[in-house]
């Protein structure tokens, strides 16, 4: 450029497009001071933290358009009304709608100024500068030199690309290391649209923000956070690392616990520890009020193909006897557990988990681990942890897992509790037709031991005389009229190996007709403990066995399909007729994984309706049923089944009474089986209705029944279920069980919203659990309150008890989210 002068370039906005070379490298200089100095306000972006309440969270924030992306190509294009170089006071100015583009990052401003003498920047003015990830920066003035040592930005504005906001009324930079910031404010709380100016919802201000750019820390000092611009809290000091670090050692949020009677009450501390880039560690000790310091640590590190984790803790209890009868009365109280998972290639993983403890109360007395989460914990109290190292493959059409799994039981009854040595799975698809059909096979093998029998009462007799226990003496005690041998004691191995073989035509007609077969053979080692009882159930001693099972079927299925204005339905007979031999050995070998049998229309045309692998079904049988869809132009759609199963010749698996009485009162253990039947409709997203139902197919009464609806709005929700299961004594369910589980919210208002569940019971004719909330929720905040009433089942052989639990959160978006528990007449 030679030109000392250009003046006003009328109607048209004069563009300049600079190289870095030559002149043009003060122009460069011109933006990039002005980028460095604009983006003192990144350095207040804050990440968001995750709220940790279940039940209320933050509001979405509306969606925010990407800003296209840029090509970087290092060319600046500098736009302004009118733009001088003044080579006797080597000065450039651009003055007048000034703009400046590069690399993604646009700059505007009423004047900006270079002065190359004293390398120093300044610009006024509307300064505005949006940066490629959508942060918006904005300034009245600014001095900076051109190293971005030292300098100053007057009523400085942030407004980040995750919608929170800093303001300062001066930041000044020196020493190119400290910048401070003078009455800085900042807030995560979009601002008022009718009033932009009134105070957010919340906002921490400081006296004074300082950043040390070099430990990459923040310093607020005199900081108060102000609700509706009214000061509620007063911090003389605190310091937080600077948004670029992801991560840094440092302390943590302190946390209160509640604790019990045993316990104490208590405050942690948590102290973060980074490591390495690749590991880092936390230590949480927690100071109670009576049993005095649990330590606790976790390690963390990640690999290039996994991560893993170790958890310990510990303590030294200053009053073991206010666990006077139970395991937690001693002095020294800790655990272990870790877990861990590695990639080996885009298909395979390993892994494993751990639990050690010093006793099996110790989690649930302080609160640890699973029963850290108050409200998971206090619905669903975990009864187990497990130990488990595991192999697993996926491919296009297989799939492989290998694992051998321990549990530890928290209810004190370990050696009932059986441990798994390996259990392997593998299963494939072949991707290529075997006979023109689909071939495919899978197998299954495990080995697995208990060392005590688990006993269940069935009958009012057994269960107040305790006819179940390993202990009692009566004639009655732990015989099949009263007991349910749930559990085995000693080895047992099985391996399992099926191949199955299917293939479908369409005649003329447009009916289907699928032949199908299969071959399965099990290889069975069972070596049954002689205690007392269990001979009742099962031969005791060692027992080798070969089960094969070869089966040929065929299925039938012929679509009539009405089509009509307002839709088409399809109506669908459906029969399916299974030949194969009677079950080998039936209720005579240990049954580990088959235990649990419910019949309905999702397993009506399954070819072996039980759930494992140790039962498997036998004899002639076939299943009939018709099924119905209806597609309405309009959106939605109806879909019922209906059908029933015939035991055609041979043994009837489902009559058969094995040690846990499987397939016995499941509607499958008669010549003719209880009608099933389910409906299902979706008319549009809103609403979802389903029914499902098990008749007896003699009398018509219903044995099983359960109705589900759904309804969502915008405004609010509610879903009902409604279950009636008769009674099932060779299960040990006595009596009708009915009842209606109900949950739904409400927003009352903008940011208002009430939520509430509850279960009843109509056999008693009494609620039995209800969660009731309600909350407070926008974008930036969230105030709520539950309370929950259910019988908890507490760690050990307690029986349960009615507990009442009342839990708080509070939680200001990007900077802390608090929860807090208190309960009463059980475990917190």
């Amino acid at each position: 450029m030679t030109a000392v002068h250009r003046g006003p370039v009328s109607r048209l906005t004069r563009r300049t497009v600079m190289r870095a070379n030559g002149r043009g490298l003060s122009v460069r200089r011109l933006l990039l001071a002005v980028i460095a100095a604009v983006s003192l306000g990144g350095l207040i972006d804050i990440a968001a933290v995750a709220p940790a309440s279940a039940q209320f969270t933050y509001n979405p924030l509306p969606p925010r358009p990407k800003p296209p992306k840029a090509a970087n190509d290092n060319q600046m294009l500098v736009q302004a009304t009118e733009v001088d170089y003044d080579y006797n006071n080597s000065r450039v100015s651009a003055v007048g709608n000034v703009q400046l583009f590069y690399n993604g990052t646009s700059v505007e401003a009423d004047k900006v100024i270079y002065d190359q003498k004293t390398k120093r920047l300044h610009a006024e003015g509307n300064i505005r500068m949006t940066d490629a990830d959508g942060k918006i920066t904005y300034a009245e003035i600014m001095d900076l030199s051109d190293d971005y040592r030292d300098g100053f930005v007057d009523s400085l504005r942030v407004d980040t690309a995750d919608q929170t906001r800093m303001a300062a009324t001066r930041a000044d930079r020196s020493s190119g290391n400290y910048t401070v910031f003078d009455n800085g404010v900042y807030t995560a709380c979009a601002p008022c649209k009718d009033d932009p100016k009134k105070p957010p919802l919340w906002q921490v201000k400081g006296a004074r923000i300082i950043h040390d750019q070099q430990e990459k820390m923040l310093y607020f000092e005199t900081a108060q956070l102000e609700f509706f611009g009214v000061p509620i809290a007063y911090m003389p000091y605190f310091s937080t690392p600077d948004p670029t670090v992801k991560r840094k050692s440092g302390f943590l949020m302190p946390g209160y616990f509640p604790g019990t009677t045993n316990t104490g009450f208590g405050a942690e501390v948590p102290y973060y520890w980074a490591i390495a880039p690749d590991m880092d560690a936390t230590f949480t000790p927690r100071f109670m009020s009576r049993q005095g310091a649990l330590l606790q640590g976790e390690f963390r590190q990640r690999l290039i193909d996994g991560a893993y984790q170790i958890r310990a803790y510990g303590i030294y209890q200053l009053d073991p006897g206010a666990f006077a009868g139970q395991p937690g009365d001693r002095q020294f109280r800790g655990a272990i557990d870790t877990k861990g998972q590695f990639a080996l290639n885009d298909k395979w993983v390993w892994g494993w988990d751990g639990v050690l403890m010093s006793d099996y109360y110790f989690f649930s007395d302080y609160r640890l681990a699973a029963y850290r989460d108050p409200l998971g914990s206090f619905l669903n109290l975990p009864t187990d942890a497990i130990s488990q190292l595991y192999l697993t493959g996926v491919g296009n059409r297989s799939f492989f897992d290998a694992r051998t799994m321990y549990w530890l039981s928290f209810s004190g009854n370990q050696n009932q509790v059986p441990i798994v040595y390996p259990v392997i799975d593998y299963s494939n698809v072949l991707n290529y037709p075997v006979f023109g059909g689909e071939f495919s096979y899978k197998t299954n093998f495990v080995n697995l031991s208990r060392d005590t029998a688990v006993f269940d009462p069935i009958t009012t007799l057994a269960n107040t005389n305790s006819l179940c226990t390993t202990a009692s003496a009566d004639p009655l005690a732990r015989t099949p009229s009263q007991c349910l041998l749930r559990g085995f004691p000693g080895t047992y191995t099985r391996l399992t190996a099926e191949a199955q073989w299917r293939k479908s035509f369409t005649d003329p007609l447009g009916q289907i007709w699928t032949p199908f077969a299969s071959l399965r053979a099990d290889a069975i080692n069972s070596s049954v403990s002689n205690q007392p009882g269990v001979s009742n159930y099962l031969p005791v001693g060692d027992t080798q066995a070969i089960r094969l099972m070869p089966t040929v079927g065929l299925e039938y299925r012929y679509p009539f399909i009405n089509v009509q204005p307002w839709g088409s339905t399809t109506i669908e007979p459906i029969a399916q007729i299974i030949i194969r031999p009677n079950e080998t050995y039936a209720g005579k070998l240990p049954n580990e994984d088959a235990q649990s049998m419910v019949f309905d229309t999702s397993n009506l045309f399954s070819v072996d309706k039980f759930s494992g692998y140790d039962r498997v079904e036998g004899g002639g049988r076939a299943n009939v049923g018709v099924q119905a869809t209806t597609q309405f132009d309009r959106g939605g759609a109806v879909k019922t089944l209906f059908g029933q199963s015939y035991q055609l010749f041979g043994m009837n698996s489902y009559a058969v009474q094995d040690s846990i009485n499987t397939g016995l009162d499941s509607g499958l253990d008669k010549p003719r089986s209880d009608y099933v039947a389910s409906i299902a409709y979706s008319p549009n997203r809103t609403y979802t209705f389903s029914v499902r139902s098990r008749m007896d197919e003699q009398t018509w009464n219903v044995q099983r029944f359960e109705a589900e609806g759904r309804a969502n709005f915008d405004r609010w929700s509610i879903s009902v279920m409604y279950g009636n299961y008769a009674a099932q004594p060779e299960l040990g369910y006595l009596t009708r069980r009915e009842g209606i589980l109900t949950s739904g919210s409400l927003k009352v208002a903008t940011n208002w919203v009430v939520s509430g569940s509850a279960r009843w019971d109509l056999e008693a004719n009494k609620i039995n659990q209800y969660v009731l909330g309600a909350g407070y929720v926008d974008d930036c905040f969230v105030l709520a309150a539950n309370y929950v009433t259910s019988y908890s089942y507490s760690a050990g052989t307690t029986p349960p008890v009615l507990s009442h639990a009342y839990m708080f959160t509070f939680g200001l978006r990007t900077l802390a989210t608090s929860s807090t528990t208190s309960s009463t007449g059980g475990l917190q």
